[in-house]
């Protein structure tokens, strides 16, 4: 089963990069006056903080929701989590310079957890 969900995961990832590059294009379109390469280095933040850590933590629903089902529903459940999880970050006293590197891999790493963990 691990195996068929690594498959899974290298097939969608190609889709995922597929919809950054599409991104990349509509944000050149948006903004004409800046290069490729600030749009493109928006678009990849972007992807960085929400869609990745959205795409993992929604690898538990695997079975029950589509690519896209998850990966909109994940974004936004992702945005909630970094926003929350930061502020509390900043409570404790954690730099903020830190959330923007860490909030996404933990939130990643959580996700795969959980993914690979379920029965």
């Amino acid at each position: 089963m691990k195996k068929e969900l690594l498959h899974k995961i290298q097939k969608e990832l190609i889709y995922i990069g597929i919809s950054m590059i599409f991104f990349v294009a509509v944000f050149k379109i948006i903004f004409y006056n800046d290069s490729i390469f600030v749009a493109a280095r928006l678009v990849a933040s972007l992807f960085w903080a929400f869609a990745i850590p959205g795409y993992f933590i929604m690898l538990y629903w695997n079975e029950r929701l589509e690519l896209k089902e998850r990966f909109v529903i994940g974004i936004a459940v992702a945005a909630a989590i970094t926003g929350i999880t930061s502020y509390y970050l900043g409570l404790i006293g954690i730099n903020i310079k830190w959330h923007g590197v860490a909030l996404p891999l933990v939130i990643s790493a959580v996700g795969i957890w959980f993914g690979f963990g379920k029965k």
